[in-house]
């Protein structure tokens, strides 16, 4: 029998609605297990998400089990991240930008299996999100869509996609508006060259690329994270605002266990439960309070003011999957790298 099955078995793991699993009550054991510290290997902008999730889920484990949980949070650029924990990084879970750099971990050492999109729900994302514009106060440079960012008098901030989650979102979603305003693949590359030559500078992740932005008043529009920009806008005021554009991307960041990990650990269980409980109505309301897009029916009515109707594409739609899109723009040698190399 595997563990997942004897975790279920215990705890009675069952389904909330099509996108949502929660945690049955079990009796407390006699005897609680020793305390644990479960590590989260994360990118930029998930901070504050889950330095209010992990009390939250701390208690809901410790009422069902007994057990006492701690945690660490290590946050970078997704790519980065994905290659600390190939290189050895202890994670229990790692939830990061894009279902490539997880598949990473398959492929590198094999710390996750093949399928561990399939062991969660939607395709184990518990929430989604999208790239939009932050702009300086006013709006300056009247900009409203992707087509402003490559006039000669903006300067773009966005990070680097050879290390960023975020930054391969940002790229794609500029590509795939160009090709349908284009027609064409050409016209698609043309575009993203001119773009690329109005960013001075390739921050490493997310958050820094926010950081050089906001604090350092490097350039006029920065490529975000959706909750990222709201973030700024709480934190800065009346400093920035934010521009929906036309099209964008469908972000779904994702998570998993990381088998090798929680097997060395003995954490399974509780790495697992931890994950879960993101679909869960708390876990839900947090996501959408920290202006990510929560799946459940209920979080997304509460949170439906802030999240204005756009339309979005989703990778699969546009590039056929993560291993086309990264073969074809990522990898060495490929697009990205023959147009940044190109840009000047």
């Amino acid at each position: 029998m595997t563990h997942r099955r004897q975790f279920l078995q215990l705890l009675g793991a069952s389904a909330i609605g099509p996108a949502a699993l929660s945690l049955a009550s079990a009796s407390t054991p006699a005897t609680p297990a020793a305390p644990l510290t479960l590590l989260n290997v994360s990118y930029d902008p998930t901070r504050e998400l889950y330095a209010e999730f992990n009390p939250l889920f701390a208690q809901h484990w410790r009422e069902r089990t007994g057990q006492a949980l701690s945690f660490q949070q290590a946050h970078g650029g997704s790519g980065r991240q994905a290659r600390a924990i190939i290189d050895g990084l202890a994670a229990d879970v790692a939830t990061l930008a894009l279902a490539a750099d997880i598949d990473a971990l398959h492929h590198n050492g094999n710390w996750v299996p093949r399928d561990w999109q399939r062991r969660l729900p939607h395709n184990s994302t518990p929430y989604t999100s999208t790239i939009i514009f932050v702009v300086r106060s006013g709006n300056p440079k009247n900009i409203r869509d992707w087509g402003d960012l490559v006039r000669p008098d903006v300067r773009v901030v966005t990070p680097n996609p050879k290390s960023s989650g975020g930054a391969r979102w940002n790229y794609l979603a500029a590509w795939e508006f160009a090709r349908r305003q284009s027609g064409s693949v050409a016209g698609a590359r043309d575009f993203i060259t001119r773009l690329y030559r109005n960013v001075p500078v390739l921050d490493v992740g997310a958050r820094g690329a926010a950081t050089s932005f906001a604090q350092r008043n490097q350039g006029d529009v920065l490529l975000a994270w959706e909750n990222e920009a709201h973030l700024l806008e709480k934190e800065f005021g009346q400093r920035v605002d934010f521009v929906y554009p036309s099209i964008s991307i469908l972000a779904e960041p994702p998570v998993t266990v990381v088998d090798r990990n929680v097997e060395r650990k003995g954490s399974r269980a509780a790495a697992q439960a931890y994950l879960e409980h993101l679909y869960s109505e708390a876990g839900q309301d947090l996501v959408g309070k920290h202006f990510y897009r929560p799946r459940s029916a209920a979080a997304q009515a509460k949170y439906a003011r802030q999240f204005p109707a756009l339309t979005l594409f989703t990778i699969d739609e546009a590039f056929g999957g993560w291993s086309n899109a990264t073969r074809e723009h990522f990898a060495e040698g490929a697009l990205f790298d023959q147009i940044f190399t190109q840009r000047r």
